[in-house]
């Protein structure tokens, strides 16, 4: 079972200071549309950039709606042990329609 975070709650934290590293696994041509700053290291690289994620805070896992970032915390806590992900629900997009309405989607 994969922990989620709503955007309603990132916010609250975000708002908090609270300590934690975002991790965005889209693509950069995604990322620079929209995004919440954070770590950017695309779904396909993260075998090779796994030491860039932090182990002592939590991480939000960020993608466009959820689906991929799901993939990479499954990848992340099978393959290498993490456990403290988690998933950003309804991604990018939620944010710039629940939180931030002048946040280009796409």
């Amino acid at each position: 079972m994969i922990s989620e975070i709503t955007v309603q709650e990132l916010k609250e934290r975000l708002a908090s200071s609270s300590k934690m590293q975002l991790l965005d696994v889209r693509e950069p041509e995604e990322f620079e549309i929209c995004n919440l700053g954070g770590e950017l290291i695309p779904l396909g690289d993260l075998p090779k950039q796994a030491g860039r994620i932090r182990q002592d805070v939590p991480v939000v896992v960020i993608c466009h709606h959820g689906f991929r970032s799901a993939q990479a915390i499954n990848y992340l806590t099978q393959r290498l042990g993490y456990e403290n992900l988690l998933n950003l629900k309804g991604g990018i997009h939620a944010w710039a329609t629940e939180i931030d309405p002048n946040m280009a989607v796409y």
